[in-house]
């Protein structure tokens, strides 16, 4: 019995894996904090990445098709909370909401999580790429579709959202916790 080797892989082929390997965490990461939720950002990841592939031809000749990735992705995100508020209506209309009391993130982690969810998705969207990416004023404007100027403003925006919100977090608990002694 002879084996045939496998044909060598094409360079469009080489190098998409290769992208892949690099932005899969990325996005897994960047999705994580947009959308509260390891496991949704995990499937989108996937998704943003097939799309990538779909396109490899045009995506591999763009200046940033990382930022295109996460665009594709961060759109991918916003339909899926357009799902789940169009599920979340019909619950209210016809039966009970889903059960979501058994996340195990630790209380600062879902804390962020929490503070972030409640941006506006935009806001969202600059404050994950800026700062869990750590991706530059420029690649951010070419994800989001936004200007420079814009990032900056948005940037601002939520950080002093997050701040309030995790604030009023940290007072919450405080009260909480001299009611109980």
């Amino acid at each position: 019995m002879t084996l045939r080797a496998d044909p060598p892989m094409q360079a469009d082929e080489v190098s998409f894996r290769r992208f892949a390997m690099e932005e899969h965490p990325r996005l897994v990461g960047a999705l994580s904090l947009y959308c509260g939720d390891a496991g949704i950002a995990e499937e989108l990841a996937g998704d943003a990445l097939v799309r990538a592939r779909e396109r490899w031809h045009h995506v591999s000749r763009m200046q940033r098709p990382g930022a295109w990735a996460h665009r594709v992705a961060l759109n991918l995100a916003k339909s899926h909370f357009r799902r789940r508020a169009a599920e979340r209506r019909a619950y209210q209309r016809h039966g009970p909401s889903p059960d979501t009391s058994n996340d195990p993130d630790l209380a600062q982690h879902l804390a962020l999580r929490q503070a972030t969810a409640r941006l506006p998705g935009k806001i969202r969207a600059v404050i994950v790429l800026r700062y869990f990416l750590d991706w530059s004023i420029d690649d951010t404007a070419d994800a989001t579709g936004l200007t420079p100027r814009s990032v900056i403003t948005y940037t601002n925006r939520g950080v002093g959202l997050l701040r309030s919100h995790l604030e009023q977090t940290a007072t919450s608990r405080t009260q909480g916790a001299r009611r109980e002694h």
